[in-house]
């Protein structure tokens, strides 16, 4: 009986380590970036000075989903927006494209993050020897 009591003392004082984390300690995802910039409640674009003027001449025709989910380089916007002149219709931009531009490129440009860690270098392998059970 002595034993059975160990193990549940053991076992409850493992579950409770695992499960309780001291306040000093940070979360476990504070090695992601955090996105602390305010959103537009209507589009979910981020606020800016130019924010207005990209959704009078980008959601108009479509989702401002289109934009989130992209991240081009500036030139990489200027084309989608000529490809949508020469394909859908999209009028010219005129004094606007500019501040347009400034503004996908300043939010939604490429990123640096890397999804996986870099690649393991100068690794030094060594080999196993099979163990006989006894």
């Amino acid at each position: 009986m002595n034993v059975l009591k160990t193990v549940f003392v053991l076992l409850a004082g493992v579950m409770l380590a695992a499960y309780t984390r001291p306040a000093t300690q940070p979360p476990d995802h504070t090695y992601m970036r955090m996105d602390t910039t305010k959103k537009d409640t209507e589009t979910g674009l981020v606020m800016d000075q130019s924010l207005y003027l990209v959704k009078a001449q980008c959601t108009q025709c479509h989702s401002s989903k289109l934009i989130v989910q992209n991240r081009f380089t500036r030139d990489g916007w200027k084309q989608k927006i000529r490809w949508m002149q020469a394909n859908h219709n999209l009028w010219d931009l005129g004094e606007t494209e500019k501040p347009v531009l400034d503004y996908l490129e300043k939010h939604y440009g490429p990123t640096t993050a890397h999804a996986r860690r870099a690649p393991l270098k100068d690794i030094k392998w060594y080999k196993l020897e099979s163990v006989q059970p006894q």
